[in-house]
C-alpha cells in the first residue's frame, strides 16, 4: 500500500461497505465517493458468492434461528446472497477508489476470490474473523506478498499465532492484528480495548481495531492504545436499511471519526513534565507573592501587606512563611512583586 502504517502516522481508517450497497451498484459508488469525502485512507468490501460460503439449504444448521441476531429468520444461503457483492462491480468500485485517492481493496473467502482478486492487482487484503482459523486461504493471501490485515474475533492465542506463522513462513512480514468482537452491533462492555497492546507485545505486528459498536468513542479510546488500523462499517444512511445499516457510520460519523482519532494520535506525544514551549507563556499566570499595601523602610511583612495572587512575577508561594516577620529595605509600593533583594 502507498500509505505508511506505524505509530508515527496518523491511524490507517478503512471505511467498511459490506452488503451496505444494497444491491445497486450506483449506490457502491456513491458510498466510495462518501467516504473519500469523509477523510478515510480506504475503501473494504468483501468477495464471495453465497455458493463459495455455504450451501443452498434452508434449515437446520445453515439457518438461523437466534432472536438476539439481526438476521434471524434467514438461511445463510439467503443472507450472503443478499449481501454479497458482484464480482462484476468490483472493478468499477476499485477505479472508482484510485480516482478519489484512497485504496480499494477487499476480504476474500475462498481461494476462488483471492485469484480473482489478484487478477484486479488488489493492494492489501483483509482475513475476517470468522476465516481466521482457515490457515489454508491465508497462507495463499500471504503468499501474494501483499499486507495482511486479520480480524482477531472470536480467535484464542493459539489460534492466532498459527495464523500469524502462517503468513510469517511465506516471507511476508506485513501483518496487521485487529481486535474485534465478532457481535453485531458490539457493545463497549464486550469489546475488551486493552488487548490492543498486549497483541502488539505478542505477535509484533501493527495492531487497530475492527469496530462493530455504535459511535466513535472505542474506536477514538483505542488509539490511546496503540492502534495504528481502524476499521468501521460505512453506509450512506442508516435508514435505507441494509444487511450491516444498524451498526455502520453514516458520512458524518465517519468524517468525525476520521478528525478524533487523529487528534488523539496527535496527543500522545511523547513523556513530558515541566512546561513545554508552549506553555512557557502561561507560567506568568501562576500565583506568587506581592506586596498588597504601600510599606515604608523597615516595614515588617505579614499577612496584611503579602498576598499571593496572580502574576508569577514575585517569589513562589512556598516561600511565605521565611519572608513573613522580615522588613523591607527600601519603600515599596502596592503591586511590587516580592524578590530577595527588597528584604
Amino acid at each position: 500500500m502507498n500509505r505508511e502504517i506505524s505509530a508515527n502516522t496518523r491511524p490507517f481508517i478503512i471505511a467498511e461497505m459490506s452488503g451496505n450497497h444494497n444491491q445497486s451498484l450506483e449506490r457502491a459508488l456513491r458510498i466510495v465517493e462518501a467516504a473519500a469525502g469523509a477523510g478515510v485512507d480506504a475503501l473494504k468490501i468483501q468477495t464471495y458468492t453465497a455458493e463459495t460460503m455455504t450451501l443452498n439449504i434452508n434449515s437446520g444448521e445453515f439457518f438461523i434461528k437466534d432472536e438476539d441476531s439481526l438476521w434471524e429468520g434467514k438461511s445463510l444461503y439467503n443472507l450472503y446472497q443478499e449481501a454479497y457483492t458482484p464480482w462484476e462491480w468490483h472493478e468499477p468500485i476499485f477505479n472508482r477508489c484510485n480516482e478519489l485517492g484512497i485504496i480499494g481493496f477487499s476480504t476474500p473467502f475462498d481461494a476462488t476470490a483471492v485469484d480473482f482478486l489478484e487478477s484486479l492487482n488488489v493492494p492489501a487484503y483483509k482475513i475476517a474473523s470468522f476465516e481466521n482459523t482457515d490457515i489454508p486461504l491465508i497462507k495463499k493471501v500471504a503468499s501474494t506478498g501483499k499486507p495482511v490485515i486479520i480480524s482477531t474475533g472470536m480467535a484464542t492465542i493459539s489460534e492466532l499465532e498459527e495464523a500469524v506463522q502462517a503468513v510469517r513462513e511465506t516471507g511476508n512480514n506485513q501483518i496487521v492484528l485487529l481486535k474485534c468482537t465478532s457481535t453485531y452491533p458490539a457493545s463497549p462492555e464486550n469489546t475488551n480495548i486493552r488487548t490492543i497492546p498486549h497483541l502488539k507485545d505478542l505477535f509484533n505486528t501493527q495492531v487497530g481495531l475492527s469496530d462493530h459498536t455504535m459511535g466513535v468513542g472505542v474506536a477514538v479510546s483505542s488509539v490511546a492504545l496503540g492502534a495504528t488500523v481502524i476499521e468501521k462499517h460505512f453506509t450512506l444512511s442508516r435508514a435505507d436499511g441494509g444487511v450491516d445499516s444498524t451498526f455502520s457510520l453514516e458520512p458524518e460519523e465517519m468524517k468525525s471519526l476520521v478528525i478524533e482519532t487523529e487528534r488523539a494520535w496527535q496527543s500522545l506525544g511523547g513523556i513530558s513534565y515541566g512546561a513545554t514551549d508552549a506553555e512557557k507563556a502561561s507560567l506568568q499566570f501562576r500565583r506568587s507573592l506581592y506586596i498588597s499595601k504601600d510599606m515604608q523602610v523597615g516595614d515588617i511583612l505579614t499577612e496584611e501587606n503579602v498576598r499571593a495572587i496572580r502574576p508569577g512575577y514575585g517569589l513562589p508561594p512556598k516561600y511565605i512563611d521565611q519572608i513573613l516577620g522580615k522588613t523591607v529595605r527600601k519603600n515599596v509600593l502596592k503591586g511590587t512583586p516580592i524578590s530577595w533583594d527588597i528584604l
